[in-house]
């Protein structure tokens, strides 16, 4: 029989999976406190929230939402790192993390409704951010626009030059 306080933890579980564009699961085996801190302070700065549930709890919340099992990732400490708008700034973060801590291990996670494994975690974080791309974007629409406004002062440059010859010889002469 579920406790009040079971189902009330279920119900917050479902609202951030609902809530969340994805997540990104870890273990933190061996962890210190104050490591986990500073990857929770990383993570707040992007507006991103890592949450700790039991495991089990968590199944019950991915079943009740109809989502694709987890249960293989939903073993051992599992700190769930819950994605906004973009998983690209948060993986890369997580990656950072697990690189520089050997306790801390990217299980996987659910992006874009699907479940990714470790790999495409990792894959993910080399992708570059949305920000960069967007800057490349412009980047690209802008080089023909400069192109074509070169082309428009060519003429008229040209035409000052002449005009300057003339003047320098009349000058000269």
């Amino acid at each position: 029989m579920p406790t009040e306080q079971k189902t009330a933890i279920v119900a917050e579980i479902k609202d951030r999976l609902e809530a969340s564009s994805g997540i990104i699961m870890t273990d933190y085996r061996g962890m210190s406190v104050k490591d986990m801190q500073t990857l929770r302070g990383v993570l707040r700065d992007m507006d991103v929230d890592m949450k700790i549930y039991k495991n089990t709890l968590t199944q019950l919340a991915v079943r009740d939402l109809g989502m694709p099992s987890m249960d293989d990732m939903l073993v051992g400490p599992t700190a769930m790192v819950f994605l906004t708008d973009d998983p690209v700034a948060p993986a890369k973060a997580i990656m950072d993390f697990a690189k520089a801590h050997k306790g801390f291990e990217v299980k996987g996670g659910y992006i874009e409704q699907h479940v990714v494994d470790a790999d495409s975690v990792k894959a993910i974080a080399s992708l570059p951010s949305r920000e960069e791309l967007i800057a490349k974007l412009m980047g690209s629409m802008l080089n023909p626009l400069r192109g074509v406004m070169a082309m428009f002062n060519a003429p008229a440059g040209a035409f000052a030059r002449v005009v300057k010859a003339v003047a320098d010889q009349k000058a000269a002469a």
